[in-house]
C-alpha cells in the first residue's frame, strides 16, 4: 500500500476539476444517502473513507485501498458510509473502454466459464497501486499526460484483467456471447419495467432460451428477471417521488404497481420508510448528500 498516501494526496488536490480520458475524481466531506448508482462499465479505486452499496441481495461494503468493477449497467443502491471535513471520502473512477479491453484480450488465454458477476469488488495489489499513482501524477504534467496517457491506462487495464476481478473485467470487451444477451435483457426490463410482462418475453428480446436467461441472467446480476424489475420500480418511483413527494399513489401506479399496498410494502422494505414519509424526509436532506459518488 506504499502508493495509496500519493494517491490520496492527488486524487484530494484534484477532486472536482476536469480530468482526461474519462478519469472521474471525487471527494465528499459526509456520508450520503442511499440512492441509486450509475454502476458501469467502471473502474473504481477507494482512496479514503468507505462506500457501502447493494445489489438485490448482496451487499458490498469496500474502503481505502479497495477497488470495484463493474461491467454491465446494474441497479445498485449505494451511499458514502465514512466521510467527514477532516478525513473526506475520495475516490477515483476510470471508464473501462470496450475496445482496448477486446484489444488486450488477444493477450490472454480464452475462457470459456460461465459469465462473471457483473459488479464485484478486490483489495488492490501494490501493482495496480503502481499504475494509478502513476496516472494520476500526468494530471500535473500535461506535456507528459499527452504522451503518456494511453500506454498508462493500457497498463492499468492489464492490471485488472490479469487480477482475480478480470472475468468481469473481461464481459466488458466481448462483442458476442451471453453477457451482450443478458445486457440486452436488461434494457428490455428497464425500458418496459412498468408493463405486465412474462419471463419468455425478456428471453425473446434476448434471444435466449428461458433456461439459459435465467441461468446467466442470475449469474451476472445475482437476482431473477421479476426480481430486477422489481428494482427498476422501486428505484424509478423514489427518483419520481423526489420531484413530486406529494403523489405517492400516483407514482406507485406509474411505475406500475396496481396496488397501493404491496407499493408501500415493497418500497419500505427497500428503503426503510414508507414511500410518502421517505420522500418528506429526502426534502430536507442537503442536496450534496444524495449525490452519487
Amino acid at each position: 500500500m506504499s502508493a495509496l498516501p500519493e494517491i490520496r494526496e492527488l486524487v484530494l488536490r484534484h477532486a472536482g476539476r476536469p480530468a482526461p480520458g474519462g478519469l472521474v475524481l471525487h471527494r465528499s466531506d459526509s456520508p450520503t444517502e442511499p440512492m441509486p448508482s450509475q454502476s458501469a462499465p467502471v473502474f473504481a479505486l477507494i482512496a479514503q473513507g468507505a462506500k457501502y452499496a447493494v445489489l438485490g441481495e448482496r451487499v458490498f461494503s469496500y474502503g481505502a485501498g479497495q477497488f470495484v468493477v463493474a461491467s454491465t449497467e446494474l441497479p445498485v443502491i449505494a451511499h458514502v458510509s465514512e466521510a467527514s471535513p477532516a478525513t473526506p471520502y475520495l475516490v477515483l473512477g476510470l471508464a473501462l473502454r470496450p475496445p482496448l479491453i477486446a484489444e488486450l484480450l488477444l493477450e490472454t488465454p480464452p475462457s470459456r466459464g460461465e459469465p462473471a458477476a457483473g459488479i464485484a469488488v478486490s483489495t488492490a495489489s501494490d501493482d495496480l497501486l503502481d499504475v494509478v499513482v502513476r496516472l494520476l501524477r500526468l494530471l500535473d504534467r500535461p506535456d507528459d499526460q499527452r504522451v503518456l496517457w494511453a500506454g498508462v491506462e493500457r497498463e492499468l487495464v492489464w492490471r485488472l484483467l490479469t487480477s482475480e476481478q478480470g472475468g468481469t473485467v473481461r464481459q466488458i470487451g466481448l462483442g458476442d456471447g451471453n453477457i451482450v444477451q443478458i445486457e440486452r435483457a436488461i434494457r428490455w426490463i428497464r425500458e418496459h419495467h412498468a408493463d405486465l410482462f412474462r419471463v419468455e418475453d425478456v428471453a425473446r428480446a434476448a434471444g435466449m432460451s428461458v433456461t439459459s436467461l435465467h441461468r446467466h441472467f442470475r449469474a451476472v446480476t445475482t437476482m431473477t428477471p421479476i426480481q430486477f424489475q422489481k428494482l427498476i420500480r422501486l428505484q424509478e418511483a423514489r427518483a419520481r417521488l423526489l420531484a413530486e413527494p406529494g403523489d405517492v399513489a400516483g407514482v406507485g401506479f406509474a411505475v406500475g404497481y396496481e396496488s397501493a399496498s404491496q407499493f408501500s410494502r415493497e418500497y419500505r422494505r427497500l428503503f426503510g420508510l414508507p414511500p410518502g414519509q421517505d420522500a418528506a424526509r429526502l426534502s430536507r436532506v442537503d442536496p450534496a448528500q444524495l449525490a452519487d459518488v
